[in-house]
């Protein structure tokens, strides 16, 4: 069902409405928050990690998110009590956007997130997965993105069936993936490239 989600009729929301719209619900979830990432790369220009990085600055880059641990974990830490499970689906060869995010998320998984990957060599050929975020039962968003990666708003999506099947597609492929944390243990060429100048480790 969710490889056909952008047929079904939706109200499109601006940036701006999908955030101001997006908060009450996630205060209010009678479920699970779901999380499906598919694009390999995003612009993310209000964030000034992604900015050092959009620079080629590595070194800066992480430096930013070490320091803003605290932050970064806090809405996982504070979520009132429901569980948070993401999808990540990943491609060879990394970009450094996604080696820059996995990176970043990892913070989230330490803290509780339940995160997962899954190579998109898995899926079945030329399938194109959307990006989505799934609130419960009450509310799930199409996520959009211009053709450069920078969020453009989202298709807001209440049909209670609609949202079941999406949310059970999601499940399944969730059940193919691989905890992050093990993962990045293991593929050490998905996470960025070594700092010589901070001899940073990963923890």
């Amino acid at each position: 069902m969710i490889d056909d989600i952008s047929a079904y009729k939706a109200e499109t929301l601006s940036p701006e409405e999908y955030i101001s719209d997006f908060w009450p619900y996630f205060q209010e979830i009678d479920g699970v928050f779901w999380k499906l990432e598919c694009r390999q790369s995003f612009r993310e220009p209000r964030n000034p990690s992604w900015q050092a990085l959009d620079r080629g600055d590595w070194d800066e880059a992480l430096r930013i998110i070490d320091e803003t641990r605290d932050e970064i974990q806090g809405p996982v830490l504070e979520a009132p009590g429901f569980p948070m499970r993401r999808l990540r689906v990943v491609r060879r060869p990394y970009s450094p956007y996604l080696r820059w995010e996995l990176y970043f998320i990892r913070l989230r998984a330490q803290a509780g997130e339940q995160i997962r990957v899954l190579d998109a060599g898995e899926l079945e050929q030329n399938r194109e997965l959307p990006e989505l975020v799934i609130l419960g039962s009450s509310v799930m968003y199409e996520v959009l993105y211009d053709e450069g990666g920078t969020l453009s708003g989202a298709r807001r999506i209440t049909d209670p069936g609609l949202i079941e099947g999406c949310k059970s597609d999601v499940e399944d492929l969730y059940a193919r993936g691989e905890d992050l944390l093990p993962f990045l243990e293991r593929e050490r060429q998905a996470l960025p490239p070594p700092l010589p100048t901070t001899g940073r480790k990963l923890g």
